[in-house]
């Protein structure tokens, strides 16, 4: 067994209803201001959250879903006028990412956008990160990642200073989710844990996570899609995607989320369904003997089983699954720039731009 260091920093609750617990972990990092970022649809239930707790002194419910550095930069204003001690961020990705981000610069005194550009440090003293997950995908509550847009351009940043203090995990909180987000999300968290496990920096230890992260989706995200009101399901996709952001925390996604990047930039898809539109492609293409022992560890008869599995969701949910359904496409274009994007360089196979180009030819 190769060296390894493993870290995983987060206190996290896990359970139905343990949102109810929010008041006592404040207590517990000694946090008695803070302020709470969510999206629109949570923003009723937030104004009851900061009638009920004190320690809640400004909400801002404006996240966009794909989250914008304006509304990062707002919470952190709002931060700084409210002395916050914490960001607590209640939401999909986008709520957890734009508090992450706000909680990282809101002790500065640069322009945001130094932050985001990394013309200059974030600063030293970031303040704490309280994530509380309302769907089954994104895994941010467990990682040091943060995906902010500004305008058209999307970037992910990794930096300890987004690393959460806590998560609480209330599988209640998905119970409402539509359909089609509930496709899209447990997708997106199959995709971290299979990437997780195939990145070229894998470990043992997220091994372990991604396996049952990869089981227990194959076996309940039809149910969830279906029938939201299982509770069941439900909570066994709360799970698999707390293990899906622990399985790609420290060993980073690939060439799924390489991809989903200029997908989502160029075409607007959605970042689940982004992910999901090259994902049993490159599965296929990069069928190895590590991914036929994580498919065999997740009960599956291989990787064909699972690129069959990964079109049967996408064709269950009507997600998109060709390029003429997402307009004119250039795919020397389109292939260019998922080729040029980091994360394609954690890919267990070397996938250059002529690769990706027949790939996505293959897709028309």
């Amino acid at each position: 067994m190769d060296n390894f260091v493993y870290a995983q920093p987060v206190r996290i609750r896990f359970g139905e209803g343990c949102l109810l617990a929010l008041p006592e972990v404040l207590k517990e990092f000694g946090i008695e201001r803070c302020v709470l970022v969510c999206g629109r649809h949570f923003a009723a239930r937030a104004e009851v959250l900061q009638q009920e707790i004190p320690a809640i002194r400004a909400v801002f419910s404006e996240v966009e879903p794909n989250p914008q550095l304006s509304g990062a930069a707002e919470t952190a204003r709002l931060a700084r006028e409210c002395k916050a001690q914490a960001v607590v961020g209640i939401g999909g990705g986008s709520a957890l990412d734009t508090a992450k981000f706000a909680a990282a610069i809101a002790p500065g005194s640069a322009d945001p956008e130094a932050y985001y550009h990394g013309e200059v440090p974030f600063p030293s003293d970031p303040l704490a990160v309280i994530c509380v997950p309302t769907t089954s995908g994104t895994g941010s509550e467990v990682t040091q990642v943060s995906v902010i847009s500004h305008g058209a351009e999307k970037r992910t940043i990794n930096h300890p200073a987004f690393m959460p203090k806590a998560a609480l995990v209330d599988p209640a909180l998905t119970y409402s989710v539509s359909p089609y987000t509930t496709m899209i999300t447990g997708l997106d968290a199959l995709c971290h844990a299979v990437e997780g496990y195939w990145s070229r920096y894998h470990q043992p230890i997220p091994e372990l996570y991604a396996a049952e992260a990869v089981r227990l989706i194959l076996d309940n995200l039809e149910t969830a899609y279906r029938d939201g009101s299982n509770k069941e399901a439900r909570a066994a996709l709360s799970y698999a995607s707390l293990l899906g952001g622990l399985s790609f925390a420290q060993t980073k996604t690939a060439a799924c989320h390489a991809c989903s990047y200029p997908l989502s930039e160029l075409y607007h898809l959605p970042h689940g369904e982004a992910c999901a539109f090259t994902f049993d492609s490159l599965v296929r293409l990069n069928a190895d003997e590590r991914l036929e022992a994580l498919c065999r560890r997740a009960g599956l008869s291989g990787s064909e089983e699972l690129a069959e599995r990964i079109a049967a969701f996408k064709k269950t949910a009507g997600l998109k699954t060709r390029l003429s359904e997402l307009g004119e496409v250039d795919t020397a274009a389109l292939a260019a720039a998922c080729a040029a994007h980091p994360l394609m360089n954690n890919n267990p196979v070397p996938l250059d731009a002529a690769a990706l180009k027949a790939m996505f030819e293959a897709l028309r």
